[in-house]
């Protein structure tokens, strides 16, 4: 063979082999451009947008729930440190409880009666603003009702107010942290029955604590369980500042008396108090007067009250225990509603519920026999609750 034929077939084998290697590119993924995504490492052939089932329901109740979840805006007129007059803005959460606008808040959200409160509802394309008017307010459970008048039927959500809450069942909170509008947090009941103090320094009672983030803004938001109900309002987060991991709601029951108030056209009233006096035994003090554990020593009874009309007994006259000085002779309460008595603010937790004309039916033991005594409560006659 020539040398000149041999450098064209090599020449050609080159070609050859530089035209089926320059076929073979290598991508940025290191690997061939044509090969399959599953070959590659740094992906997976899973269904990315697969979801769990219970995403799924986190999906659903959001979609629900955000329609009906609004952004609250009150303005105050403050005075300032020269006499003159600006504004100060609070801004938190609320919910539609019915197809006419009204809306449950916390009381606090509302800027201790603010003149102007701007309610913004998020739509699918754009907000809605409205100007809303107070119904009516609680400041003892830091709770209120407001109202706009919608053009047309708004989305709502519903109370869950029997449900049996459990430590540990999973909650979803909706509202609008540091004004970021439908914002949903995912967590659980930490603990049930927690008394936190409030701005002003009161009490709030049988407070739900929960570990899905609350944050400054979210005030007055639903709390909602796995069914998408709500079960309490969004009301305070422990410390100064952001989330930390503790949050606290109050349970949707104790709106029961607002919710009755503004229902019955402001007829359904606060009751008086029952008209008695007692004094609370713990498991150490009952056994040692022989009484059953956990209960009311009544020690007075005042006279012409709802309890006196009912029949209930004061104390007769004082006995000594230790240093401690107890009525004594009177009735023992030892169950309240059906519920017996196991810690000392049961029977501050259940009036709290009640509305002027419901009963108060208490269990008693008189002369080493359980009775029960109905005491019907009167209105205040109050305009406010």
């Amino acid at each position: 063979m020539s040398s000149k034929v041999f450098r064209v077939l090599l020449l050609s084998a080159a070609l050859v082999c530089a035209f089926a290697l320059g076929t073979i590119a290598v991508d940025w993924r290191g690997g061939p451009a044509n090969a399959p995504l599953s070959a590659d490492p740094f992906w997976t052939t899973a269904q990315t947008n697969g979801l769990t089932a219970d995403e799924t329901a986190n999906i659903d109740i959001y979609d629900r729930a955000s329609k009906a979840t609004v952004n609250i805006t009150s303005t105050v007129l403050q005075r300032g440190w020269f006499f003159e007059i600006y504004p100060q803005r609070e801004s938190g959460s609320g919910f539609l409880i019915d197809d006419e606008g009204r809306i449950l808040t916390n009381f606090h959200v509302l800027g201790g009666g603010a003149p102007k409160i701007e309610v913004n509802l998020l739509g699918e394309e754009e907000t809605r603003r409205y100007e809303a008017k107070v119904l009516a307010v609680d400041e003892v459970n830091d709770l209120a009702l407001i109202q706009i008048q919608p053009d047309k039927p708004l989305p709502y959500l519903t109370l869950a107010e029997d449900v049996e809450l459990k430590v540990g069942q999973k909650v979803l909170a909706i509202g609008n942290p540091f004004g970021l509008e439908g914002s949903l947090t995912v967590g659980v009941i930490s603990s049930l029955g927690r008394s936190i103090r409030n701005e002003d320094n009161s009490v709030l009672e049988d407070m739900i604590q929960t570990d899905a983030a609350i944050n400054p803004g979210n005030s007055g938001g639903p709390l909602l369980n796995s069914a998408g109900a709500v079960i309490g309002v969004n009301t305070a987060i422990y410390g100064p500042g952001g989330n930390i991991g503790i949050g606290f709601a109050m349970p949707i029951g104790r709106a029961r008396p607002l919710l009755e108030f503004v229902r019955s056209g402001g007829a359904a009233q606060r009751p008086e108090h029952p008209g008695f006096t007692s004094v609370f035994l713990d498991r150490r003090f009952a056994q040692a007067l022989e009484l059953p554990p956990g209960g009311y020593l009544v020690a007075e009874v005042e006279s012409g009250s709802a309890a006196a009309a009912a029949g209930l007994r004061g104390a007769t006259r004082e006995v000594f225990l230790g240093n401690y000085r107890i009525p004594w002779g009177g009735d023992y309460i030892v169950a309240v509603d059906g519920r017996r008595i196991t810690s000392q603010d049961l029977l501050r937790k259940i009036l709290a519920l009640k509305k002027g004309g419901d009963a108060l039916k208490l269990t008693v033991l008189r002369d080493g026999e359980e009775q029960e005594i109905a005491i019907v409560l009167r209105s205040e006659g109050q305009q406010r609750l």
